[in-house]
């Protein structure tokens, strides 16, 4: 007896609802994550491409800080860099600029690349602490 051979059919996966799922999957994934920045990159800071030139007012207190930390204040030294010494220098300077002119000087942060940030956070935060109304932190403007 001869059976009749049904014809094979090719069995195909359909893959697209595959790949919409995988993409939908994808695209949750994306949204949902939250990114966190590292903080053991290494940075060479500062430098900007761009700067606003300042204008010269009445008077601006320069405080300096170099790569080991040390602290300049209108370019004198200061003996130490803990916080009680760097506030009391920095309101010396700040009533010494405010009798001479009746206004509040202008702050600049002037820190070397290599410094450590803490320190330039603790001036910001001491001329915070006394009122300087106005703070600047300079940079060095690359030349393209």
């Amino acid at each position: 007896m001869k059976f009749k051979r049904r014809p094979r059919q090719d069995t195909d996966v359909n893959m697209m609802p595959l790949i919409d799922i995988v993409f939908l999957l994808l695209i949750f994934f994306m949204v949902s994550t939250t990114f966190t920045k590292e903080s053991r990159i290494g940075l060479n800071l500062p430098q900007a491409k761009q700067s606003a030139e300042a204008t010269i007012e009445a008077k601006t207190i320069e405080v300096i800080i170099d790569a080991q930390g040390v602290f300049y204040i209108e370019k004198q030294r200061l003996l130490s860099n803990d916080k009680p010494s760097v506030k009391q220098a920095l309101k010396t300077h700040l009533e010494k600029a405010f009798t001479e002119t009746g206004k509040v000087p202008k702050l600049i942060i002037s820190a070397d690349a290599a410094t450590a940030h803490q320190y330039v956070v603790t001036t910001m935060d001491l001329a915070g602490q006394l009122g300087f109304g106005k703070l600047s932190i300079s940079t060095l403007k690359l030349d393209n």
